[in-house]
């Protein structure tokens, strides 16, 4: 693998085959040889509000914070993954990320944001998703995604329509300049 983009933000380009990643945003937590997983940070679940989501799990909340929930990816829908500032973690359940950021899937984190405790910033996301060994370098040399730095007030900002066009400013990239056509020069 000659690149590595963990802490990196995957921006879907126009032309993406599949509608499930159209428009997308994700934060990849971890990328290496045996493949990658990422969370898209810019659709929220509109239907369920974090309250809600704590309360379904029986987590009784004294101050919940207003953290979106996200439709993280098409993978394992049911799972829960808090992507976050790394100003909290526990060492066998977090998952450190370069950059600033953190990822943990575990309920203590859910319970301390319930109780205005943990991360400083964070997000819900529901599912992930997921690259097989190869299928991402794949996909981004069929020009079906651009990489930026993942900057914190992209990935925990509250514009979710705005997020896709603020990740393709990193790169200096406007999205009138993206077609939908692949080509090879």
């Amino acid at each position: 693998m000659s690149t590595n983009f963990t802490g990196q933000l995957l921006i879907a380009m126009p032309g993406m085959g599949d509608p499930r990643f159209a428009g997308s945003v994700v934060f990849l937590c971890e990328h290496s040889d045996t493949g990658a997983m990422g969370l898209i940070i810019n659709k929220p679940v509109t239907e369920l509000s974090f309250a809600e989501m704590i309360g379904q799990l029986g987590i009784e909340a004294v101050r919940p914070p207003a953290i979106p929930v996200m439709f993280g990816g098409p993978v394992e829908t049911g799972r829960g993954f808090v992507l976050h500032s790394d100003d909290y973690g526990a060492p066998d359940t977090t998952m450190k990320v370069p950059g600033g950021f953190a990822m943990t899937a575990t309920l203590d984190v859910l319970e301390d944001l319930a109780h205005g405790g943990g991360p400083a910033r964070a997000l819900m996301a529901l599912g992930y998703a997921g690259w097989a060994e190869g299928q991402l370098e794949e996909e981004i040399g069929r020009n079906g995604w651009l990489t930026c730095d993942a900057r914190s007030e992209i990935v925990f900002g509250d514009d979710m329509d705005g997020k896709w066009e603020a990740a393709l400013a990193v790169l200096g990239v406007s999205p009138l300049m993206l077609s939908g056509d692949a080509g090879r020069a």
